[in-house]
């Protein structure tokens, strides 16, 4: 079946057109995407399903995420979620010539609902305190805000934005990589060797988008085509390839050492009840009610 994507959703947004746009070429790599995308999504699920109930936070974690990079990838595909932007930079090359430029919002969602999940996920694994699970997120999710404002901005001031999105990245390094080691470290040298080729590889990986961002909607250097590939080949690295290789170093590592067993159904509830059913008023479970009065530690006796 031929890709009409391009035909039913065209290049005119608010009745203005783009003119450095993607071609089908582009949108036929993102269906791609998004199909290795929700195959590792599907992939996850079943996985977890060999794990105790309790055993299963980084599962869905990771099916959340993957899940949202489908319906990133499914809009670009579609060529939705795009606006027209002034380029900064007018090139000569056929591929990059014109006077507006195609950038995807789209994406920087995408990055801002899934980048704060994955620093958070390698941090839970070592035990981090919430404080510095809070500061890492927060400058991940900052990282694809100002990308995105960087990217709306046809003057010069969007390599402003470009720098703090680089400062963003060094913090989110610092706090992802180096100090959560000592915390990992106390829960056992398999803990840390994965923390540190995971936290590592992560970080990395994050310093690539810059790179692709200066040269595609930053200084336009890059047709729309290109730019497509370069994303696509790093959310397959940082998502399918990360999540396969997280969950294999883990898959041996009991959460409940690391602080993420979860409360299953058959878990009492707090307070020693042990059914999760709500009594009716009066009934009494085949057990005999107990006076509350009497009860009190502190009631009189006659």
């Amino acid at each position: 079946m031929p890709n009409d994507a391009l035909q039913s959703n065209p290049f005119v947004v608010n009745g203005k057109t783009v003119a450095i746009h993607i071609t089908t070429r582009g949108s036929d790599w993102y269906w791609a995407v998004m199909a290795i995308m929700g195959a590792t999504m599907l992939g996850i699920l079943a996985a977890s399903v060999l794990k105790p109930a309790r055993n299963r936070l980084l599962f869905y974690i990771f099916a959340l995420i993957t899940f949202v990079a489908t319906l990133e990838s499914f809009s670009i595909g579609s060529n939705l979620g795009w606006t027209p932007i002034n380029a900064e930079w007018h090139r000569t090359d056929a591929k990059v010539a014109g006077v507006n430029r195609q950038i995807w919002y789209v994406r920087y969602i995408g990055w801002f609902l899934t980048w704060p999940l994955i620093t958070t996920t390698i941090l839970l694994t070592t035990y981090t305190p919430t404080l510095y699970i809070l500061w890492t997120g927060f400058f991940a999710a900052a990282m694809a805000v100002l990308a995105l404002v960087g990217a709306l901005v046809h003057s010069d001031y969007k390599w402003g934005y470009y720098a703090f999105w680089l400062f963003s990245w060094l913090l989110v390094g610092y706090h992802l990589v180096w100090l959560p080691r000592a915390y990992a470290r106390n829960l056992g040298v398999d803990v840390l060797r994965a923390h540190t080729s995971i936290s590592a590889w992560v970080w990395f990986l994050l310093g690539l988008y810059p790179i692709c961002w200066g040269v595609s909607e930053g200084g336009n250097v890059i047709a729309p085509d290109s730019e497509l590939v370069f994303y696509g080949v790093l959310d397959i690295l940082l998502m399918p390839v990360t999540f396969g290789y997280f969950l294999f170093v883990h898959w041996n590592i009991d959460p409940a050492r690391l602080g993420l067993s979860l409360r299953t159904y058959e878990d009492p509830l707090p307070g020693g009840l042990a059914h999760h059913e709500k009594s009716a008023p009066g009934a009494t479970n085949g057990t005999i009610p107990t006076d509350p009065i009497a009860a009190r530690p502190d009631a009189a006796t006659v």
